[in-house]
């Protein structure tokens, strides 16, 4: 058998440690002792190739030293040696493509987890801000719910005043008019419900116009705090205290409005109650002579009613004895009629 030629073997041995040495060149780190333990195997395998050779050599020299003989024809078998040959060395080639190839993924996937990171923590800081501006909000939220509820409270107390004023107005002209009807005059009673109905309107007039302003006033004043909260966070606590003034401005001034529409209503009032005490002087003469009448009618009716019942007791007592004569008169003349039946016979 022959063995590979030099050129060969040199060929074989500097394409190995070409790619591996190209393939240290690229990686770095703990690849390197990778690296180191294929480099150690390829110089085992070619010290193994030369000891085969070796032994090669020293058998065809026993071989030819033993005599002449019939030699046998190997030649069949170095096809297939060199097949296998290629074939390992392609293996080797390849087996330095794929470590290179996992060096770059390895490489690429350090690079994708530094993006990574790098986006996890730009995401941190926009989840950061936005819980931040979500504090915000509920802030602003909280504030607007309060002064919408404060808004509310205070149109149910001005409707509360009002359906009161309301009340007794109506409570006030009903008693006008209920008694003011006796008399003969009723013009004086006409007037009092339309100086009264005439008063009530231009309080209604001057409390909603009030309302109005204010209302328009605090509303726009409510927006602009608003925008400006909305675009300057950091005065958020100097835009609350502001709402906070305004508040206390908006119920000092309806507060100064329900007083003196209070003061208004109580001088009505009492002016009113004057008028109405003397037109009460004056008929109430007419309401005691009435009173009298009534007590007299109602004793007579009683007297009236006695007698009634006096007489149904006679009336009872009378249809008893009736009734009683009657069946006396009944059995007597049945008595008669037997003793004429008794003679006859």
């Amino acid at each position: 058998p022959t063995t590979m030629p030099l050129g060969r073997q040199a060929a074989v041995a500097s394409v190995s440690f070409g790619v591996l040495a190209a393939s240290d060149g690229l990686l770095a780190g703990n690849e390197k002792l990778t690296m180191q333990n294929l480099n150690d195997g390829l110089a085992s395998y070619l010290d193994k190739v030369r000891a085969l050779e070796a032994l090669e050599v020293k058998i065809r020299d026993w071989h030819q030293k033993q005599g002449p003989g019939p030699s046998r024809d190997y030649s069949h078998y170095y096809k297939t040696i060199q097949d296998l040959r290629d074939k390992l060395l392609g293996a080797t080639i390849e087996n330095s493509r794929i470590v290179l190839e996992i060096d770059n993924a390895r490489l690429a996937a350090d690079n994708f987890r530094t993006k990574t990171e790098t986006e996890q923590a730009l995401r941190m800081t926009v989840e950061a801000d936005i819980n931040g501006l979500s504090r915000v909000l509920d802030e602003l939220t909280l504030a607007s719910t309060d002064l919408e509820m404060e808004i509310e409270g205070l149109k149910e107390e001005l409707a509360y005043l009002k359906k009161n004023h309301e009340e007794e107005i109506s409570r006030l002209r009903g008693q006008v008019g209920g008694q003011v009807s006796v008399e003969v005059d009723s013009a004086q009673g006409t007037d009092l419900a339309r100086i009264l109905s005439d008063m009530r309107s231009q309080y209604k007039v001057m409390a909603g116009q009030n309302w109005k302003d204010v209302e328009a006033w605090f509303t726009s004043r409510t927006e602009e705090l608003k925008r400006e909260v909305a675009g300057h966070t950091d005065q958020l606590q100097m835009s609350l205290s502001k709402v906070t003034d305004l508040r206390h401005t908006l119920q000092g001034l309806e507060l100064q409005s329900q007083l003196s529409m209070k003061a208004t209503l109580e001088g009505t009032l009492a002016e009113t109650e004057a008028r109405v005490g003397a037109q009460l002087a004056q008929i109430q003469p007419l309401i005691n002579g009435i009173e009298a009448q009534l007590g007299d009618v109602r004793a007579d009716s009683e007297g009236q009613n006695q007698e009634y019942q006096q007489f149904t007791d006679i009336k009872s007592r009378l249809q008893r004895e009736i009734a009683t004569y009657r069946s006396l008169l009944e059995g007597q003349e049945d008595h008669y009629n037997t003793l004429s039946a008794s003679k006859v016979l």
